[in-house]
C-alpha cells in the first residue's frame, strides 16, 4: 500500500450522487459537477459517501457512480469510494471494484443496524476488511447513521495494518477525537468529517477534510486550506466562522444530501436537486435561506 499524496490542509468531496428527470443516475451531471470541483483546487472526491446517497443505490448505481468518478477525476486528484457495507465480503467486494476501475482508497464504516457492538467486535470487523482489502482502508467513523462511534483503542489497534491507512471522524467528538490522534503513527491520515469543526480541529493535529459543502463553496474550502498552510490564522478564522459555520448549521437542519443538492443547483453545478425516498427536499424559503448562506460565504472570500 501506498501513501496518498494529501498535503496538510487537504479537503476532499464526498460528492452528491445527481438524478435524472426519470430519478435515475445522471452521470453527465456527476462529470461535469467533479469538473468544476478539480478545477477550484479541491484535493480529492469521494463518491457514494453518506451525502451521495449510497444507502439509496442499487448495486449496479454504486458501480456507475464509482467508475463515472474515476473517469471523470481522470487521475488529477485521489478517489476515495465509499464501500459499506454490513458484511465482510460484501465490504471487500466493492473494494474489489473500486480497485479494479482505478479508485485510490475506500472508506468503511462499521456495520450499520447492528448496535452496542464491543470494542472486540468492532476490531474483528475491521482486522477481517484489512486482511482482504485489494486497497487503501480510511475508516470512516460516523455514529449519527451508524449507531455507535469506533472505539478509539479499535482505532489505535488496527492503524498498524498495512490497509489501514486513515480516518474520517463524523463523530463530532474532539475530545474523543485527541486520543485517536496521539495514539495512531504520524502516517495515519485524519480527516475531519463535521465541516464546521474542521478549523477546530488543525490545533489537535488534523490532516484534512472530507467535507460535504465543499462540493458547494468549494473556493471558501481552498481558501482554508491555504490559509492552514501558510498559518494564517486571522484569515482562517474568518473563513471558518463568516464562511463554513453558518451554512454548515443551516444544511444540518435539512440533512446535508438534500440541502448540499439544492446549494449545488443554486451554483449551476447540478441540473436538479432530486433525491430518493425517504429523504426529502427542503421547502422553498428553506432553499431560499440556503441560498442566501452559500453567497454570504462567498462573500469572505
Amino acid at each position: 500500500m501506498t501513501d496518498l499524496p494529501f498535503r496538510r490542509g487537504a479537503v476532499s468531496s464526498p460528492i452528491v450522487t445527481p438524478f435524472d428527470a426519470d430519478g435515475d443516475v445522471d452521470t453527465v451531471a456527476i462529470a461535469n459537477h467533479i469538473e468544476s470541483l478539480v478545477d477550484a483546487g479541491l484535493d480529492g472526491m469521494v463518491p457514494c459517501g453518506t451525502t451521495g446517497e449510497f444507502a439509496s443505490l442499487t448495486d449496479a448505481e454504486y458501480r456507475t457512480v464509482v467508475e463515472t468518478t474515476v473517469e471523470a477525476v481522470d487521475g488529477r486528484v485521489p478517489v476515495i469510494a465509499g464501500a459499506a457495507d454490513t458484511t465482510v465480503p460484501g465490504v471487500l467486494d466493492r473494494l474489489r471494484f473500486a480497485d479494479e476501475v482505478g479508485t485510490d482508497a475506500g472508506l468503511v464504516t462499521l456495520p450499520y443496524y447492528h448496535t452496542s457492538t464491543a470494542p472486540d467486535g468492532q476490531r474483528a470487523f475491521f482486522e477481517e476488511v484489512a486482511d482482504g482489502a485489494s486497497l487503501p482502508v480510511f475508516l470512516y467513523d460516523i455514529p449519527s447513521t451508524v449507531g455507535e462511534s469506533i472505539d478509539a483503542d479499535v482505532v489505535a489497534a488496527v492503524a498498524d495494518r498495512e490497509s489501514i491507512v486513515g480516518l474520517k471522524d463524523t463523530s463530532a467528538d474532539l475530545a474523543g477525537l485527541d486520543p485517536v490522534l496521539r495514539e495512531t503513527p504520524d502516517s495515519f491520515t485524519v480527516f475531519q468529517g463535521i465541516d464546521a469543526l474542521l478549523y477546530p480541529s488543525v490545533p489537535l493535529g488534523v490532516d484534512g477534510g472530507i467535507n460535504a459543502l465543499s462540493q458547494v463553496i468549494p473556493e471558501v474550502f481552498v481558501a482554508l486550506g491555504e490559509a492552514i498552510r501558510a498559518g494564517d490564522d486571522d484569515r482562517a478564522l474568518a473563513l471558518h466562522r463568516r464562511g463554513i459555520a453558518p451554512l454548515f448549521d443551516r444544511c444540518g437542519d435539512h440533512g446535508f444530501a438534500p440541502a448540499a443538492k439544492v446549494a449545488a443547483v443554486h451554483r449551476g453545478f447540478i441540473p436538479t436537486a432530486r433525491v430518493r425516498p425517504p429523504l426529502t427536499l427542503p421547502d422553498e424559503d428553506a432553499r431560499e435561506a440556503i441560498a442566501a448562506d452559500v453567497d454570504a460565504a462567498l462573500d469572505v472570500l
